[in-house]
């Protein structure tokens, strides 16, 4: 099964949280004032409509040249002290988690966010993959750039590479959770989508897939899982084979 993490998984914003967490532990009242700095220059671009990739993109710039262990180690700093406080995990999904574990089912876990904030997270849950958004790391320090945002369009293409990697598992046994619309891409991908929270678009859309014209996985998920061939673990905007819808 698959699971986007914040306001999913756990109540609150992982990337912001732990930016705010490591400039304040390691700058004081400085690393305060940067975060608010930051985190006001990532508001305002999702404000004016720039698409949550491109403010991904922007977060991530704003660790170029940090060593990438010391923050692995001050993102477990991090959840140590956040884990304990009331309401960090929401109660609910995580007994839905711990259902499908006992089912004998893999968690996994597709988030914006990175390893320091999703790692904890994932063992605390015993989650058994992590795709998320891997910042490009030379000679052990953060460069400021990315890949791939495992946002919206990226989400489903995560989930289809692994898909594509485990050929014995159909896509209509699958369950994904999510909180907003930039998790439709990847539950469209499965055959037992699941919201968490109210949202009135995500209420929306989930009665749109429990209607039977609709309830099937998306065309390009089904294709490339019956293909069960590696080329088609992307998007499939130019698969012959798919419908790339």
């Amino acid at each position: 099964m698959f699971c986007d993490v914040d306001e999913t998984l756990i109540g609150c914003k992982s990337m912001f949280e732990f930016l705010r967490f490591q400039l304040a532990r390691r700058y004081g009242r400085e690393g305060e004032e940067r975060y608010r700095r930051i985190a006001g220059e990532l508001r305002r671009q999702s404000a004016e409509g720039a698409p949550r990739e491109d403010v991904n993109r922007a977060y991530y710039r704003s660790y170029a040249g940090e060593s990438a262990a010391e923050m692995a180690a001050l993102g477990r700093e991090w959840f140590s002290f956040a884990a304990v406080e009331p309401g960090f995990f929401i109660a609910s999904t995580v007994a839905e988690l711990e259902r499908h574990r006992a089912a004998g089912a893999e968690v996994v876990l597709v988030s914006g966010s990175f390893a320091p904030c999703l790692d904890p997270v994932a063992e605390r849950v015993g989650a058994r993959h992590v795709l998320c958004t891997s910042p490009h790391v030379v000679d052990g320090r953060y460069t400021g750039d990315v890949s791939e945002p495992v946002i919206g369009e990226g989400k489903r293409a995560a989930v289809l590479r692994m898909l594509a990697e485990h050929p014995g598992v159909n896509p209509r046994d699958c369950y994904a959770y999510g909180d907003h619309p930039s998790d439709f891409p990847m539950l469209d991908c499965v055959g037992h989508p699941r919201g968490v929270g109210d949202a009135p678009a995500v209420r929306a859309y989930l009665a749109r897939r429990a209607e039977p014209v609709a309830a099937a996985v998306s065309g390009c998920a089904l294709a490339c899982w019956s293909m069960g061939r590696g080329e088609h673990s992307e998007v499939c905007e130019n698969c012959e084979d798919c419908s790339g819808e």
